[in-house]
């Protein structure tokens, strides 16, 4: 695989336990190692994670933009509906 950025070595603690699946996964790839498994891995945390907190943020960005009528009004919907999936 080509990478797009410099590689770097670092140190990770895994578990006993951990170790030895990613091994065992990577063997079943036809692989010695198992870098490729943890920088997959890191990718799909950092982009969810990224992912997350954009979804955070934005959620953030509505407190106060309604009006104290638009409030009340949205929490009176909100229990009329939580009631019906009782």
């Amino acid at each position: 695989m080509q990478h797009k950025f410099s590689v770097m070595r670092t140190t990770i603690e895994l578990r006993d336990d951990q170790r030895a699946r990613l091994l065992e996964m990577a063997a079943q790839e036809g692989r010695k190692g198992f870098s490729h498994l943890i920088q997959e891995a890191v990718d799909r945390f950092l982009e969810e994670e990224g992912a997350r907190r954009e979804k955070v943020a934005e959620s953030l960005a509505v407190v106060g933009s309604f009006t104290p009528e638009d409030a009340q009004a949205l929490r009176q919907r909100t229990r009329a509906l939580r009631e019906g999936w009782r």
